[in-house]
């Protein structure tokens, strides 16, 4: 069945469907222009979110491993520094999905948070269009390495919930790339790689609005149910994060991207206890 060409859940739900990159590009430009002038509802009757599909359109590939089967490569090669720029492209690519899934899937909220999700779903688009031009720079494409997917596999398990969407997608798994970037940008500095620390810099300045629109949109969901923020982010990471976070974490661009010092403390205590080996980052 065709996309309601007037919808945006609809045509939301056929970008993060589209399986050619190029596509979804282009779906993505299209659709966000299209909700700006004013073109598209977003007023379709609610549905069970949870029994939409959970799968997301991507192309054959990369092929996807399990993040231990993954390699670690030293940036002083250039197969090193592509084989970075890949895995963040790759999670940019996942936040494009992650994006549009959120306003496909959970339907009559706050217009403003539609404009919230449909511009992170275009800086998205964007970013991973620059790593993937920088990756054709130095003689590779998006798909030449492998890569784990363990963003979309959260969102699976958060399709049921705005609420829990919002608090262990942007504010934990996203959130982690303002923890580890900036170490990623001093190591390709030292490597001399300047054209990629430049595109990180920017991914890392954006990104921070990312995270904040996570927040804000956690916040008042916590305030339509009637449940304390704090508390309930603290149960959503023993529940399904014990054992896979990992610090240190960036505190000053968290706090900029609107969590608490009661929050901070939180995961610093599940990640001190738990000392995870993993280490996602997110877009």
């Amino acid at each position: 069945m065709a996309a309601n060409p007037h919808s945006l859940h609809a045509l939301a739900a056929r970008c993060v469907a589209s399986t050619n990159v190029a596509d979804k590009l282009a779906l993505t430009a299209d659709v966000a222009a299209r909700f700006a002038a004013g073109a598209l509802a977003c007023d379709d009757p609610p549905v069970v979110a949870a029994e939409l599909t959970t799968s997301a359109g991507r192309p054959e590939r990369p092929r996807l491993v399990t993040p231990r089967e993954l390699p670690r490569r030293s940036l002083a090669s250039v197969e090193g520094r592509a084989a970075l720029i890949h895995a963040v492209a790759h999670i940019e690519f996942n936040a494009i999905n992650l994006a549009w899934d959120a306003v496909a899937r959970f339907r009559g909220l706050p217009l403003a948070y539609y404009r919230d999700w449909v511009g992170v779903a275009v800086d998205e688009a964007r970013h991973f269009a620059l790593l993937s031009a920088r990756l054709g720079e130095i003689g590779y494409a998006y798909g030449d390495f492998a890569a784990h997917d363990g963003l979309w596999d959260m969102a699976v398990r958060t399709a049921g919930s705005c609420l829990e969407r919002m608090a262990l997608v942007p504010r934990v798994l996203e959130a982690r790339g303002l923890d580890v970037t900036p170490g990623m940008i001093t190591r390709l500095r030292a490597a001399r790689d300047d054209a990629t620390a430049d595109i990180l810099e920017i991914i890392l300045r954006e990104e921070v609005a990312h995270v904040a629109a996570g927040s804000r949109w956690f916040a008042w969901c916590c305030a339509e149910a009637g449940v304390d923020p704090a508390a309930t982010f603290a149960t959503l990471i023993a529940r399904h994060l014990r054992g896979a976070l990992r610090g240190p974490f960036n505190i000053e661009a968290r706090l900029r991207a609107g969590f608490s010092e009661a929050e901070l403390a939180q995961i610093d205590a599940v990640a001190n206890a738990s000392r995870a080996p993993t280490d996602d980052i997110a877009a």
